[in-house]
């Protein structure tokens, strides 16, 4: 078996890649074919925990979802290199589900053949498994200065010879120059591979696009093959790079949750379903002002951090300390996820260099300890007996992920004085006395069925729903003819 390769290119980030490649992926499986994903490098700290040569491994939450939209078995080869922000200028690389730390000290130029080899290998194994693959590439292939270095756009192209859509965000104003431009700077050969041109995100009369399209074909030869309406709601997990963040709710509001979006957030898909639970607005809140209206039953989640302690620091120069501590201090419900819990706690303690030193909110008795390993892993596990805010969460059942060098415990001397860190999942989450203050490191907890239920009394579309629309979407705005010519075989 050798795969047929679709690859997805953008004219930049946000072009639209990742939706249009899990939409593609899914379509391709409902034609009875074997369906994998592929992005060579991806730069995010959304991660999902999934299979690999040695149990259990990292990938981009892309991919995750791509591969589930393609009716697959996540897996690390769909996204060999993976690099996690930690500062403006350094990323933690993950290399087929391991944090690599000699390439993570690599200068990037220096660390492309480095890597090649892998991720030539992950997509020929992938190749050789599967009917079609489905290849996202990253930003645009035609950023000139990084061409000599590429790994995820021109030169997987080739390796696989894929044959590619690019696709363009034209609610952005200068689609068409986007396209144009992004093909003039390909290398002839790569411009071969461009077998359509997608516009996305449009909004209003499709017909007043012409005679543009035409032109643009008579220019380069490559007719454009979709216009995609614009479509705010489609389900699908957005990416930290290009997440959108305006509050919309449906119904009366009943509920503001408030989470704090500093600048290493990670993991904030897994907050998607909130978009979709009926009277419940989602708030991403970077100042204190964004938490003055909130109520006594409102809540305010701390989301996982990349970096814990310079987020922690960034998140008490903005003085939301100072406001998530009055929230608290009046009853208000706070929930912190990982990174998150960390910081609720009384200090962090890096020993290793891992993260670095810092007092904690001070909010829940606990202290945590950075590990040189990271935990990485698939859990699950049930809720014990809680109290408070969080009391309709006892006894409920939760499948989830962790990926997390600290390790936290119940502070020992504050326990001693009568200040108690209640462990309501071993050695997971953690609760304060008054019951509206909760820690945990299981992320994924707003995507089980059970929790959502439990806390709202309410059901959200199921992924398989959002995939299933996805690929509808396709059926509507994008020929048969041209899905299935992206993958037959040349005469």
């Amino acid at each position: 078996m050798t795969a047929k390769c679709v690859m997805v290119l953008g004219t930049s980030s946000g072009a639209g890649k990742s939706w249009l490649t899990t939409a593609l992926c899914r379509w391709y499986a409902r034609q009875g074919l074997k369906v994998a994903p592929f992005k060579a490098q991806n730069m995010s700290n959304n991660a999902r925990v999934v299979a690999s040569h040695n149990g259990l491994g990292e990938v981009g939450s892309a991919q995750y979802f791509q591969a589930l939209a393609a009716k697959a078995e996540p897996d690390v080869r769909m996204n060999p290199l993976l690099l996690k922000p930690e500062a403006d200028t350094h990323s933690q690389v993950v290399l087929l589900g391991e944090v690599n730390n000699e390439l993570t000290n690599t200068p990037w130029r220096g660390r492309s053949e480095k890597v090649w080899p892998q991720i030539a290998a992950s997509l020929d194994a992938l190749r050789a498994e599967n009917d079609v693959v489905v290849i996202e590439g990253a930003g645009s292939p035609a950023e000139i200065n990084l061409m000599a270095n590429d790994i995820v756009n021109l030169r997987v192209a080739r390796h696989a010879d894929a044959r590619c859509l690019l696709v363009t965000d034209i609610d952005k104003g200068g689609a068409f120059a986007h396209l144009y431009g992004t093909w003039a700077l390909l290398p002839p050969e790569d411009q071969a591979r461009i077998s359509g041109f997608v516009l996305n995100k449009f909004r209003g009369d499709a017909s007043l696009l012409a005679p543009a399209p035409q032109m643009l074909q008579d220019l380069t030869g490559v007719s454009t093959v979709a216009v995609l309406p614009m479509w705010w709601q489609h389900g699908l997990p957005e990416e930290d790079g290009v997440f959108d963040d305006r509050s919309r709710a449906t119904g009366v509001v009943k509920k503001t949750v408030a989470v704090i979006a500093y600048p290493r957030i990670s993991n904030l898909d897994e907050f998607q379903p909130l978009k979709n639970v009926p009277g419940l607005r989602l708030l991403w809140a970077r100042s204190p002002a964004d938490l003055a209206g909130l109520q006594a039953n409102d809540w305010v989640i701390l989301p996982g951090s990349k970096h814990t302690s310079s987020d922690l620091a960034w998140l008490r120069t903005q003085g939301l300390d100072a406001a998530i501590a009055k929230h608290a201090g009046q009853g208000g419900p706070v929930l912190g996820i990982c990174g998150g819990l960390q910081m609720l706690g009384e200090a962090l303690i890096d020993t290793h260099g891992i993260d670095g030193n810092a007092p904690g909110l001070g909010l829940l008795p606990v202290v945590t300890q950075f590990a040189a390993d990271k935990t990485v892993q698939r859990t699950s596990a049930k809720f014990g007996e809680l109290h408070g805010a969080w009391s309709a969460l006892s006894g409920v059942h939760v499948n989830g992920y962790e990926i997390h060098h600290g390790q936290t415990q119940a502070h020992t001397a504050m326990a001693e004085a009568g200040q108690v860190a209640h462990e309501v999942m071993q050695g997971l989450a953690w609760q304060n006395d008054v019951g509206n203050v909760m820690g945990s490191y299981l992320h994924g907890l707003f995507e089980e069925p059970t929790v959502l239920q439990a806390l709202f009394g309410a059901s959200t579309p199921t992924l398989e729903t959002v995939f299933e629309g996805l690929a509808d979407y396709l059926d509507q705005h994008m020929s048969t003819d041209v899905l299935k010519g992206l993958i037959a075989q040349v005469a």
